[in-house]
């Protein structure tokens, strides 16, 4: 598994790809929350992050999306899947190896962005006059959602040796799982208590829960099962490639 981590890893920073989608993020975060006027933090009067934190989670669909499309797909068009299945090393630590490595691209673009975090903090009125609990809970719900969407990035890479389709349909699976079931639970097609069951499969409750500052162990659960359901498939996925 270390050395399939270190093959993509390498891979990322040999090449563009890793320091391109750090500069696209930091450079479009940094764009709405700074620079336009309509989103800057400069023009709320009171010092919170908020606002990136409700931008992040739709910039990071695209991101990742795009940073995982090759993980499976480029190995399926290229025929090298079949020479990386034969290597000592089990389908799950494959999966594992390569879900790791794009994790930490995530965490590598995520880290940065704490510079606003320390501006905001010495830019209020007050210095230190930001929900520090609130802010801490935020960057871990941001850190577990780019978890989560890596890992419907694998899983959609691993079902097509088309990248673009890959990246489309990792797209639209980040997209519906982060907010379709919440918009779904507001349409009150069905009795209260099913609209809450219905509202908590999606991703943006528990996003939004942990968002607040108070780090739930269900949320918590739901992130670590989310993400290692979709592993699980990615896996069965690859091993339905030897049937």
């Amino acid at each position: 598994m270390l050395s399939i981590f270190l093959k993509e890893i390498n891979t990322f920073f040999s090449s563009l790809i890793g320091y391109m989608t750090m500069a696209v993020f930091l450079l479009i975060t940094a764009l709405f929350n700074w620079v336009f006027p309509d989103t800057s933090l400069l023009s709320y009067e009171y010092a919170t992050l908020d606002y990136f934190f409700d931008t992040a989670p739709w910039i990071l669909i695209f991101l990742v999306s795009a940073v995982t499309m090759r993980s499976f797909s480029e190995e399926i068009n290229n025929g090298t899947i079949e020479l990386l299945a034969t290597r000592p090393i089990s389908d799950l630590q494959i999966v594992l190896g390569k879900f790791f490595a794009n994790f930490a691209l995530v965490l590598i673009c995520i880290l940065p962005t704490l510079i606003y975090y320390f501006s905001v903090y010495q830019l209020g009125a007050q210095v230190g006059n930001i929900d520090t609990g609130a802010t801490n809970g935020s960057y871990i719900g941001l850190i577990l959602l780019g978890s989560a969407f890596v890992s419907i990035g694998l899983f959609t890479s691993s079902l097509s040796s088309n990248q673009i389709v890959a990246f489309l349909m990792a797209v639209f699976l980040c997209f519906f799982f982060f907010v379709a079931f919440d918009y779904l639970s507001k349409l009150n097609m069905f009795y209260a208590k099913i609209d809450d069951v219905v509202e908590n499969i999606g991703i943006y409750s528990h996003y939004t829960s942990i968002s607040r500052g108070v780090l739930d162990t269900r949320d918590l659960i739901y992130f670590i099962s989310f993400t290692g359901f979709f592993i699980l498939l990615t896996k069965v996925s690859l091993e339905s490639r030897k049937w």
